[in-house]
């Protein structure tokens, strides 16, 4: 009579013992993993004669296992034991026809860091167990890029480093960024906590006196990865010690802009140079009133009964040649202006 229930079929074949490998695998959360169980010699197998099982120990139990799927002698199909897996754990039943006892474990949880124990066993050779296989699972998240906020105005700066979603828990670190060293831990206070997806988000307040000059970062370190994520931004700070004020803003377009300020003020001032020139010329040579052509105009007076008329008689009338070396005269000045 066969045990219909896979635990106690589980418990009276573990005294029986195999040659146990070890291997060890790393996956993203979210990602999809093979756990490795193939049996060397390469040989077929007849699934009516196999007894297969992925187990993980259960946390805080001592020398107690959870059955994360099976596959069962006579079985059309797995069954799985833990619902934690039901869906996502699966085994191949062709590939077990050649030996491959590998899991397919489908969108990888951190709950899902553990050690998977594969254990098959044979039926024909009187329930022996032909390959045992532990596959330790190392699950990683990737954290978000640190964000440094602060530093706030008080008698000391005070900068918050925030960094969500990463796994496993991380160490973190604050540097001094003008020479790369690590600030003493005293100096930060840390809080590691476990969001609702099981991922680790991290909060770090980094206290440090006020001094003319601060330059710091923050860096999450992820061991598992091989991953130091330091904040992008320089967090940079002049002044005096009365008065810290943050580094001013890029000042590159005003840089762009003196050039034509200067070129717009060279321009106002010939301007204004051209139009006062002129002024004086038109000052001291009016085209009007030109004291040379006036000088040899024909005075007039009043004779006989022209004085009593009140009509004015010439003297003498130019000629016309006369009038044209005047004109001549008069351009020639203006010109000289």
């Amino acid at each position: 009579m066969r045990p219909r229930s896979p635990g106690l079929l589980l418990l009276l074949l573990c005294g029986l013992r195999a040659e146990i490998q070890e291997e060890e695998v790393r996956a993203m959360v979210g990602s999809d993993v093979w756990l490795s169980c193939i049996y060397p010699k390469g040989n077929s197998f007849d699934l009516n004669d196999l007894y297969v099982y992925w187990q993980i120990s259960v946390p805080g139990k001592r020398n107690t296992n959870s059955v994360v799927t099976y596959y069962l002698s006579g079985n059309s199909s797995a069954g799985h034991g833990d619902n934690h897996y039901k869906g996502r754990a699966r085994l191949s039943l062709d590939g077990m026809k050649q030996g491959n006892f590998s899991l397919h474990l489908h969108n990888v949880t951190p709950q899902d860091e553990q050690k998977f124990n594969c254990l098959v066993f044979r039926k024909s050779l009187e329930l022996e167990k032909i390959l045992e296989v532990t596959v330790t699972l190392n699950v990683a998240a990737n954290y978000s890029m640190p964000v440094v906020s602060g530093p706030s105005q008080d008698e000391e700066f005070i900068f918050t480093c925030t960094s969500t979603n990463g796994y496993p828990r991380p160490n973190v670190y604050w540097i001094n960024k003008t020479d790369n060293s690590l600030l003493d831990d005293t100096l930060q206070n840390s809080t590691v906590s476990l969001n609702a997806r099981g991922l680790y988000n991290v909060v770090s307040v980094l206290r440090i006196g006020r001094s003319p000059t601060v330059d710091v970062g923050c860096c999450i370190e992820n061991v598992l990865l091989h991953q130091n994520l330091t904040s992008g931004q320089t967090e940079t700070f002049t002044g005096t010690k009365d008065s810290i004020t943050e580094d001013p803003v890029d000042d590159t377009q005003d840089a762009v802009n003196r050039p034509v300020l200067s070129v717009l003020a060279v321009l106002v001032v010939a301007v204004a140079m051209a139009v006062a020139t002129g002024w004086l010329c038109r000052s001291r040579c009016p085209y009007g009133s030109y004291a040379g052509a006036q000088a040899a105009r024909p005075e007039l007076e009043l004779t006989g009964d022209s004085r009593a008329r009140g009509c004015l008689v010439p003297q003498q009338i130019p000629s016309r040649g006369h009038f044209q070396t005047m004109r001549d005269t008069a351009c020639q000045r203006i010109r000289a202006c």
